[in-house]
């Protein structure tokens, strides 16, 4: 894949965009509304339906719990938009309303809010991995290592376990705990342990009136594949070829922003679903802006619609890289990094 940053002409002055894109930040409370109505309706409604199939066939019942990980996915960005203050213009009305999705999403509002802000604040940062990214070493941190924590990073770095256990760990038990914040006070306590009793309220309700079947075959295909889609598409924001990884000394943080941030460019029901996420860009260089905003940045901007552009069909290859490479300034394969010089 070439540099997508090639494509957008003259370097481009991340402050500048940053100061561009403030006019974008305004949310429309009557779009935020319906947004919030398209999603949580059918969401419920197809798990109706989904309850209502398990009488007739396991497999309708499951299609249709698979299918509205869609919803789910998209309820989780509603979140996300929420947690950054973007999607109402009371921040009061943003957290409660991100604190009642985190019940359905599996994950405490609060504690997620605070170690995604770590992650904005160190993004692509070399010195202060850790809380908020995927784990993401340097060829020479690499051959650095022994031959049993190269294997153990070659494991977590593998696509099968990344976008399978990963997310099974990250939603179903980490999130139970406020890992990362454990020393921080009670608030964040407060949030998972919540959070908690709303799920385990939720799952009583859902074993005394459906049964087991219900909790295995509709409420649970839907979490790990929302679970799954969503860690694919942290990975491919960050996680791409010509990305940006600089020590503390050299970072700036609107430069990673713009640099270590991709443009996943999708299909528009894939937009749609996952809530313009994939202009994610500019979504860190100006993380208020609500995500059915973000269209109209690449609308008014061709220069952000040129930069970090990454396909539906080139994001696959994303899954391979595992490795920085200092010297070239990109990720890299394990085979790679074999070639690149000590």
């Amino acid at each position: 894949m070439d540099d997508p940053r090639a494509s957008t002409g003259d370097p481009v002055d991340a402050r500048q965009w940053s100061r561009i894109l403030v006019r974008y930040r305004t949310p429309r409370a009557a779009r935020s509304v319906r947004e919030l109505i398209v999603t949580l309706a059918p969401f419920f409604a197809i798990w109706a339906v989904a309850w209502w199939s398990l009488s007739y066939s396991t497999a309708l019942a499951m299609l249709l719990a698979l299918c509205n990980a869609a919803f789910l996915l998209r309820l989780f960005m509603i979140q996300h938009d929420c947690g950054h203050g973007s999607f109402f213009r009371s921040k009061r009305l943003c957290n409660w309303i991100g604190r009642a999705i985190g019940v359905i999403t599996l994950t405490p509002y609060d504690v997620w809010r605070e170690t995604h802000a770590i992650h904005h604040a160190s993004t692509g940062n070399l010195d202060r991995r850790g809380i908020g990214d995927l784990p993401t070493m340097t060829v020479a941190e690499y051959r650095a290592m022994g031959r049993l924590k190269r294997g153990l990073y070659r494991l977590v770095r593998h696509p099968l376990f990344l976008f399978g256990v990963v997310p099974f760990y990250s939603f179903f038990l980490q999130n139970r705990l406020p890992v990362g914040l454990m020393r921080s006070g009670w608030k964040y306590w407060l949030s998972a342990m919540a959070t908690n009793a709303g799920i385990a309220a939720i799952l009583t309700a859902l074993l005394w009136f459906g049964g087991w079947k219900l909790v295995v075959f509709v409420f649970l295909p839907t979490m790990l594949l929302a679970a799954m889609i969503g860690m694919w598409f942290f990975y491919v924001q960050h996680q791409f070829e010509h990305t940006s990884w600089s020590r503390d000394a050299d970072w700036d943080i609107q430069t990673a922003a713009l640099e270590g941030s991709s443009y996943y460019d999708l299909p528009p029901i894939l937009q749609w679903i996952t809530g313009n996420i994939g202009v994610h860009h500019v979504h860190h260089l100006a993380s208020r802006i609500p995500f059915y905003r973000l269209p109209e940045v690449l609308r008014d901007h061709e220069a952000l619609a040129n930069s970090n552009r990454v396909t539906l069909r080139e994001s696959f290859g994303c899954a391979r890289l595992a490795l920085w490479d200092q010297s070239e300034h990109r990720l890299v394969t394990f085979a790679e990094a074999r070639r690149v010089p000590a």
